[in-house]
């Protein structure tokens, strides 16, 4: 198949694109590059040194003998994205060029309108692309298991059957978003659906819990193919966040009384549940939904496991419940379902220890390139304004709470300094071998 990852240099597309490669696929990545501008704007880096897109494509030709068709440009551009699809003719769309983060969204207005204009507006120009020079195509859309909420009853694949007034039905499950990220979602899904069942296009929106795990048979095949570690309080997963303080020594932070309960997929899954939607695609004028997780957990389980795991290691990990900085329940009711992907032929893998150990020795062999400031939760979901203070302690009552731990007091940490590489890859910026480690002063 002819596959576009839009989105291609991202955490998830990044795996996905090789990962299609490896099965044989045509492969076009599409990306514009922000994801890497938005870690200079936060003062952060990922843990992992990730190359420049360009090192990265040539390494994968070198050890694999594929190539990756590369456009560099950004979808929210309707010109471009339409040269770069119509040249590319792809089968099947991938879409994760959208701006994923809950935090990031709620800072103040300015991000919250980038959120939705950026991720409604590329969604769109996706569906009118598709429709003028792709009509067949296949989109496969990543949506977020976040759009549903935490309802007090059992959450369905997409669609709940109804009866009302003794009238039956079958409508989208209802939805309750947590953050305007997520509100950007629910709207792709509502124009998705619409551009299904007005223009006869096909799409399967898949809603994904938290990923985790940074290694996949192909990223591990040289140094330089190396994924994202995103640990910080903006973009960093909870358990990537968890492995990062435990190796470090710092508490483990987990947001009021960690009974948040989410599902959860490793790396690999992801890439297969990608493959398995774009083999098996939507009939035209469908709009499907697949759930996108293999388990479930509490944030506050998670933290558990982590610490387990990091006391095998020899480390000592504690773990500090603070307020929790963003408007949720912290105890609730959770049962979603998750077997539509499972009866297409994915075999799922679990978070086991051997998988916790992984990631720790992950964590702790680049742990000099940790910035602990970048754990303190400085969003505050209640502000319409966080002050969210880079390069230097937050100040919001949330991350006050984190005077109390023992790494308050010690050393400040420097932030890691970004700089760009002269050359072929003057384009690329924000290369993230030419971070400095971060030590302490």
């Amino acid at each position: 198949m002819r596959i576009a990852v839009l989105g291609g240099d991202g955490y998830c597309g990044w795996a996905t694109a090789l990962y299609l490669s490896g099965k044989n696929h045509s492969v076009a990545i599409i990306d514009s590059l922000t994801r890497r501008e938005w870690d200079k704007e936060l003062g952060a880096q990922t843990l992992t040194p990730i190359r420049s897109l360009s090192e990265r494509v040539e390494t994968w030709q070198k050890v694999s003998g594929k190539t990756l068709d590369v456009f560099i440009g950004d979808v929210t551009d309707y010109d471009f994205l339409y040269s770069a699809l119509k040249a590319f003719q792809p089968d099947a769309i991938v879409h994760y060029a959208e701006q994923r983060s809950a935090p990031y969204s709620m800072i103040n207005l300015e991000h919250a309108v980038f959120t939705q204009v950026n991720n409604v507006v590329g969604t769109l120009n996706i569906l009118f692309a598709m429709r003028e020079s792709l009509p067949g195509c296949h989109l496969v859309k990543l949506g977020t298991m976040g759009e549903y909420g935490t309802p007090n009853i059992d959450i369905e694949e997409g669609y709940l059957e109804v009866v009302h007034n003794g009238r039956r039905d079958v409508l989208p499950y209802p939805k309750q978003p947590g953050s305007f990220y997520h509100l950007s979602k629910v709207h792709d899904s509502h124009n998705i659906a619409f551009a299904c069942k007005n223009w006869g296009l096909r799409a399967t929106d898949l809603n994904q819990g938290i990923v985790y795990g940074t290694m996949t048979d192909e990223v591990a095949a040289d140094e330089a193919l190396i994924n994202r570690f995103d640990y910080d309080q903006v973009f960093g997963t909870v358990l990537n966040r968890f492995c990062a303080q435990a190796a470090v020594g710092y508490p483990l932070t987990v947001y009021g009384k960690g009974g948040q309960t989410r599902g959860m997929l490793d790396i690999r899954d992801t890439v297969r549940c990608i493959e398995l939607a774009c083999l098996n695609p939507a009939a035209a004028g469908e709009f499907r939904v697949f759930n996108q997780f293999t388990e479930q957990f509490s944030v506050l389980q998670v933290a558990q496991m982590v610490q387990a795991a990091g006391q095998k290691l020899g480390l000592k990990v504690t773990i500090n419940h603070l307020p929790d900085p963003r408007v949720e329940a912290e105890e609730h009711y959770y049962n979603a379902k998750h077997s539509r992907l499972v009866d297409l032929g994915l075999k799922p893998h679990f978070l086991s220890e051997g998988l916790l150990d992984s990631l720790m020795n992950i964590a702790i062999r680049y742990r000099d390139r940790v910035n602990p400031v970048q754990f303190e939760p400085s969003v505050d979901w209640r502000l319409t304004s966080s002050p969210l203070k880079l390069g230097r302690r937050a100040t919001s009552p949330v991350a006050n709470a984190l005077r109390q731990t023992p790494s308050d007091g010690e050393a400040e940490w420097r932030q890691p300094v970004s700089a760009s590489i002269a050359g072929a890859d003057d384009d690329l910026t924000a290369d993230g071998r030419s971070s400095t480690a971060v030590t302490s002063s």
